[in-house]
């Protein structure tokens, strides 16, 4: 039997779901002012240090903007931000996932091209089990499946490089990616930039170049793949 492992969340998540929350149910409304940090921390019974790291990650999301001498405001935002709970992603420093992306990229528009020259029969089966894992997850409305395959697929295809040090790398911002993965692929669903058969023909089109043998083709593939998931994310949540 299988548990799902259970992270505490620390103070300033809660505090910026709860502020969440309170935007996502009409509460707080576009153009309302918040309390002030101090105001809130007795509020919320928590440091001041919680609360300027929560409106962060609320800023980070586009959801709230500081005036200069005036104070934090609910700002307008695409409706698309509340179609889904916020997140670990979401509650990242927006460098942090800028630095993601670009990692992803050097990482693994790389390994694509070294996969497609050095894959094993086990390596492609690990592959073709990903994607079979995330038509499933279409097929029964599973997103939770589809997002799990994801990382599964990018994983394996890492591993088909045969190089131990690249999956040790790729292991190290597990953590990150699958959060980020998740996050990009909610928003590219409920703000209808693509579809799931969209995001799994993407991943069908890298796996064909690479059992091809098609070095650069699975490299041009991979990248165009990462590239529009740094669209989506600087549109909904770097640009901020």
């Amino acid at each position: 039997m299988e548990y799902k492992q259970i992270k505490p969340k620390k103070i300033y998540e809660e505090v910026a779901e709860a502020i969440f929350d309170m935007i996502k149910t009409g509460v707080l409304k576009p153009g309302d002012k918040l309390d002030s940090v101090q105001q809130l921390a007795e509020n919320f019974q928590v440091g001041r240090a919680a609360i300027r790291e929560a409106l962060t990650a609320l800023k980070a999301m586009g959801l709230i903007e500081l005036k200069q001498g005036e104070g934090t405001y609910v700002r307008e935002f695409d409706p698309v931000m509340l179609s889904f709970p916020i997140s670990v992603a979401a509650l990242m420093k927006k460098e942090d996932i800028a630095h993601l992306v670009e990692v992803r990229k050097l990482l693994e528009v790389g390994a694509a091209g070294v996969a497609a020259r050095k894959w094993t029969e086990k390596d492609l089966e690990a592959m073709q089990y990903a994607l079979q894992q995330m038509k499933q997850g279409i097929d029964v409305g599973d997103e939770e499946l589809g997002e799990k395959a994801d990382f599964l697929f990018h994983m394996a295809v890492a591993t088909a490089s045969q190089n131990p040090i690249l999956v040790s790398l790729m292991n190290n911002v597990s953590e990150m990616m699958i959060e980020t993965m998740r996050e990009t692929r909610r928003i590219w669903l409920f703000s209808k930039q693509a579809t799931s058969e969209q995001l799994l023909d993407e991943h069908m089109k890298i796996f064909e170049a690479i059992k091809d043998r098609d070095a650069d083709a699975a490299q041009e593939r991979m990248l165009q793949h990462l590239s529009n998931v740094e669209r989506v994310l600087k549109k909904y949540i770097l640009s901020s």
